[in-house]
């Protein structure tokens, strides 16, 4: 399997062997660096977090619309979204240390495994409409993502040796998850279209052995024995530096806005009438404009500050979300959902880059499963708000109650880049 276009590695993949070249966030005598074949293995890092993703991307949209078409109600499909993020709250700090202890082979094999579990048991559902069965498969998909997640971004941080590399390297990790939403809902509503829900599930199950196999081909290179020192200090103590506070506050609010549209377009495109195919285009055009941004920062990612590029982008996905609900059919969904995916599109490399320059470099594993951690304890919560909230008012209800906490989110945002200036 190919990587997802051509790689453009950091200016240090030219590096020679044994290069002394600083790592982001690392300590001078920082005994953790990456092998030179790492470099030629990044290709692969990226395509196992595409085929990761893509199954629980599957899954998601499949058991959403197969829940409503069983007749369950906005609630349902509420509380399945909160399963996939119920598994990471409980998995993300221990993911963290695992992947700073072991690398990337152990915990991505668990994440595969957990993928595959899940998918099977949401095929196994359908001959007997097993909606509890479905819920079990959501939860061990959105467990899978943050144990695999997690040492993929640790294992990509390895390779930047400045903040503009660590922009373009977390673009290509980002577009990871971009390329998956935007192929994986049109696929799979093609699929629920032309041969039913049971081909959908199915090539969610085909999806953890491919990533499976493109793992193998990452190097093995477990950290050093002298890097497991600091792993006996609590990933909590990380919160005492306030720019990681703010930007963790930040990331909660704009994952929350993701979480949103993903509930809203398929209740929307439901209650309108849609058909699958049309649901997935309008979740596709989203995931699409995300890709094509990500592309953007790696092409550009000298010319952008990262706190700028936030608080620009909370500016414009305040104003799409405001006017989403008055968007007219099929194309007007898709037109405001290209423009959300370009203003959240954009906030995944730009978070992930800073949080490695706060954090020391032995530590990146708990750090990202901190920020992994405060993420999915704000999405269990937000679907099952969202779905009583559209339930009680408008279907639209969710996205207007983003757009007033993205407002307030400027904040903490403006905060982080004053802490950057004084610093």
């Amino acid at each position: 399997m190919s990587a997802p276009g051509p790689v453009s590695p950091p200016a240090s993949a030219h590096a020679p062997a044994g290069a002394d070249e600083p790592v982001p966030g690392a300590h001078p005598d920082s005994p953790i660096g990456p092998p030179p074949n790492l470099r030629q293995a990044f290709p692969a890092v990226i395509a196992t977090l595409v085929a990761v993703h893509a199954c629980m991307a599957t899954t998601r949209v499949a058991a959403s619309l197969w829940v409503l078409s069983r007749g369950y109600g906005e609630w349902t499909v509420g509380v399945l979204l909160s399963l996939f993020a119920v598994a990471p709250i409980g998995m993300s700090l221990w993911a963290g240390r695992l992947a700073d202890r072991f690398g990337f082979h152990r915990p991505v094999g668990i994440g595969v495994l957990m993928a595959l579990a899940g998918a099977l048991l949401s095929l196994a559902a359908l001959p007997f409409k097993a909606v509890w069965l479905i819920g079990l498969g959501c939860l061990l998909c959105g467990g899978a993502i943050s144990v695999a997640a997690v040492a993929i971004q640790r294992e990509a941080g390895l390779l930047a040796a400045d903040p503009s590399q660590l922009k373009r390297v977390f673009s290509w990790v980002a577009l990871g998850p971009a390329l998956s939403n935007a192929l994986a809902p049109v696929i799979a509503g093609i699929l629920i279209d032309t041969a039913g829900y049971w081909a959908a599930f199915s090539l969610a199950v085909v999806l953890p052995v491919v990533a499976w196999r493109i793992a193998l081909r990452v190097p093995r290179h477990p950290p050093r024995e002298a890097a497991t020192t600091v792993q006996a200090r609590p990933a909590w103590d990380l919160l005492r530096d306030p720019a990681l506070r703010y930007l963790l506050l930040v990331n909660i609010v704009l994952s929350a806005c993701w979480d949103a549209h993903s509930f809203v377009v398929p209740v929307v495109g439901h209650a309108k009438g849609l058909s699958a195919s049309s649901i997935g285009l309008v979740l596709g055009s989203f995931a699409a404009a995300a890709t094509v941004v990500r592309l953007a920062i790696v092409r550009w990612s000298h010319h952008l500050d990262e706190v700028k590029a936030l608080r620009v982008a909370m500016t414009v996905a305040t104003v799409t979300l405001m006017a989403y609900a008055w968007l007219p059919g099929t194309p007007g969904l898709m037109i405001g959902s290209a423009i959300l995916g370009v203003a959240l599109g954009s906030v995944q490399p730009m978070v992930l880059a800073t949080l490695h320059q706060v954090t020391p470099v032995d530590r990146h594993g708990q750090a990202l499963g901190l920020r992994m951690l405060a993420t999915n304890g704000a999405t269990v919560a937000m679907p099952l708000g969202f779905g009583v909230l559209a339930s009680i008012s408008a279907a639209a209800a969710p996205l207007w109650l983003m757009a007033g906490l993205l407002l307030a989110a400027q904040w903490p945002a403006k905060q982080i880049g004053a802490l950057r200036s004084r610093g």
